[in-house]
């Protein structure tokens, strides 16, 4: 019996670690030929050993920094120059950092939307098209539920990732009906790296050991812990398998 992916390339961002490898694990478990893209290297291989030694497909890699909009153009070109065709698209790379509006300069502003959005709306932009003309594609961008409502001290993340939300609703109503769907997975406080970071900069303002500021952030989940990456990459996988061809614009909460 054929995977569901299977003669699908499926290109992940910020592949090398956290809800990135997560979905890249689970993309390739499901047949798909894995187009990974990250900051460093090593991360990268490490993900294309794992895919190789579960019996799927060996990935190739590309690093690239998506804050960097020039190299991500130019890495865009290099891949379309190729012949390089994507099926699965997931804008996964993401940036976060917690200031009080006063203290978010504007170039704290600028790298939250040039990662979380902009960088998003260049590979979709750079994709879609080959995917409508073929008749079949899957976009899916991990947003958060910060992308939906507010809280204290991330404007600039809340604004990046309502953009992200944005985006990935007026692609759906452009594409509808076309073969192509594009959806967004809005995780709550996921445990990775990011989060771990998080943890830290509240230990250090407030005193209280990381552990515990971990705890606290995961109680901020309908959940009341810390999301596994893994319940992240089962939504993307459920969005872009081919019985979901009639779901698109949706943002699949995850708490």
């Amino acid at each position: 019996m054929a995977e569901p992916l299977e003669g699908r390339t499926a290109l992940v961002t910020g592949a090398g670690r956290g809800i990135g490898r997560a979905v890249a694990l689970a993309l390739a478990s499901a047949g798909a030929r894995l187009l990974l893209a990250g900051r460093t290297v090593e991360p990268l291989r490490e993900v294309a050993r794992e895919v190789v030694a579960a019996g799927g497909l060996e990935p190739s890699g590309r690093v690239l920094d998506v804050a960097d909009l020039e190299a991500t153009v130019a890495a865009l070109d290099r891949l379309h120059a190729e012949g390089v065709t994507v099926d699965v698209l997931v804008n996964n790379a993401g940036f976060a950092t917690a200031e009080p509006l006063a203290r978010t300069d504007l170039a704290l502003w600028q790298r939250h939307l040039t990662v979380n959005a902009t960088a998003a709306f260049l590979f979709t932009r750079a994709f879609v098209p080959g995917m409508l003309a073929r008749g079949w594609g899957r976009v899916v961008n991990i947003a958060s539920t910060a992308g939906l409502a507010g809280a204290p001290y991330i404007a600039a993340y809340a604004a990046s990732k309502h953009a992200l939300v944005g985006l990935t609703r007026a692609v759906a109503a452009e594409t509808a009906g076309r073969g192509v769907t594009v959806n967004a997975v809005c995780p709550g406080y996921v445990a990775t790296e990011m989060t771990e970071r998080s943890a830290q900069r509240i230990s250090e303002r407030t005193g209280q050991p990381v552990p515990r500021a971990l705890e606290a952030l995961g109680r901020l989940n309908a959940s009341g812990v810390l999301i596994r990456p893994e319940q992240v990459a089962a939504a993307v996988l459920e969005l872009v398998s081919p019985a979901a061809a009639g779901r698109t614009g949706e943002t699949v909460v995850i708490e």
